[in-house]
């Protein structure tokens, strides 16, 4: 029996899928690689040395998510698949609409047509809002405020109400404060589309020649610096609550949600010298005016993840920047130059699956 992991290109899904091949687990991929890469999916396979089925298809194309299903014997389900930028959202709210809130009721309706009644899902600290009690539990007052997070917070209802229905379904709600660093070897790492809307890479691409400077918006916080501070958490130690996550759910129905994240808080200043470390170079940076609706600070209580997943992070903050400026450091461009050197080739993942295979 497989898991299915959706998003599995991206930058969350890619190391997760690296630490499913490592446990043991089969997985299939399904992505639409709008905001991801196939050539990470390549990469998971040359770190792991295993082999899986990946789709090239779209939630919302209700009869392509059946046929995965029906090709395929499905276990449970680990749903990354959707558009993720906060601004973009903002700009186009419909689409982050449609887009992530259709594409999980057809594919949680795809799952309940087929029995499959295990979900992992892939939500946000966004779910909070711009909340000012700290450390955050996950009892604190939901209220997003940007379409990104509604669309994570009106998805985590809805899967309330599909258990609350049918209680044979096992779902965990998993909310990532903020994810960075990359693999230990620097073949996956987050290659954000455009203008990185998140702190560290931006830092990486300043440090790599790619940005001219910083922007650092607000150092007039009630912080220890006058900047914001954030809890930032390695993308591995998040891809492994994942399968503590996925036990759980392998092994008792209900629905529960979990903070991911360290319990620590760092500030932007803090951030820029821990990288500064890693790199053994300046950062250069200007302050600006804060942003409406950024907190002060923000970061988790992670203990209930602890106690009921039996997971909690190893990573400090200079593993995360040595290995974020690993990952950028050999990869200047993100996975850019070998996309499109493979844009022509007989490049494994197709329309139907294929699987990864020693070339």
């Amino acid at each position: 029996m497989a898991i299915l992991v959706t998003g599995g290109a991206g930058y969350i899904g890619s190391h997760t899928c690296v630490e499913l091949l490592n446990e043991g687990y089969e997985i299939i991929v399904l992505d639409n690689l709008s905001n991801s890469n196939d050539e990470a999916l390549r990469r998971v396979k040359e770190i792991t040395g295993k082999q899986f089925k990946a789709y090239t298809a779209d939630l919302l194309d209700k009869k392509h998510v059946s046929d995965v299903f029906s090709e395929n014997k499905i276990d449970s389900v680990i749903h990354f698949a959707g558009l993720k930028a906060v601004g973009e959202s903002v700009s186009d709210p419909l689409r982050y609409f449609k887009n992530n809130i259709t594409g999980t009721i057809i594919l949680c309706e795809v799952m309940q047509q087929y029995g499959v009644k295990k979900l992992v899902f892939s939500s946000s600290a966004t779910v909070y809002g711009a909340s000012g009690n700290v450390p955050i539990t996950e009892e604190t007052h939901l209220g997003a405020t940007n379409p990104y997070g509604r669309t994570k917070q009106m998805i985590e209802e809805i899967l309330q109400d599909v258990y609350r229905s049918d209680q044979e379904w096992s779902i965990a709600l998993l909310r990532y404060f903020n994810p960075i660093g990359a693999h230990k070897t620097g073949r996956i790492g987050e290659d954000p589309n455009g203008i990185p809307n998140n702190l560290l890479p931006y830092i990486s691409q300043v440090a790599v020649g790619k940005r001219q400077q910083l922007q650092v918006f607000g150092n007039d916080y009630p912080t220890r610096d006058g900047t914001g501070v954030r809890d930032y958490i390695h993308v591995v130690d998040l891809a492994t609550g994942h399968i503590k996550a996925l036990k759980k759910i392998q092994s008792a129905n209900g629905v529960d949600a979990y903070n991911l994240g360290t319990g620590k808080g760092y500030s932007v200043l803090e951030m820029i010298n821990a990288f500064e470390k890693a790199t053994n170079q300046k950062i250069p940076y200007r302050m600006e005016e804060r942003r409406p609706g950024d907190a002060a600070i923000c970061y988790a209580n992670p203990l209930k993840a602890k106690k009921q997943l039996g997971w909690q992070p190893i990573r400090d903050i200079d593993a995360m920047c040595e290995d974020t400026w690993r990952w950028q450091y050999n990869n200047p461009n993100g996975y850019e130059k070998v996309s499109e050197l493979n844009k022509d080739s007989n490049y494994p993942v197709q329309q139907h699956a294929a699987d990864f295979l020693s070339s």
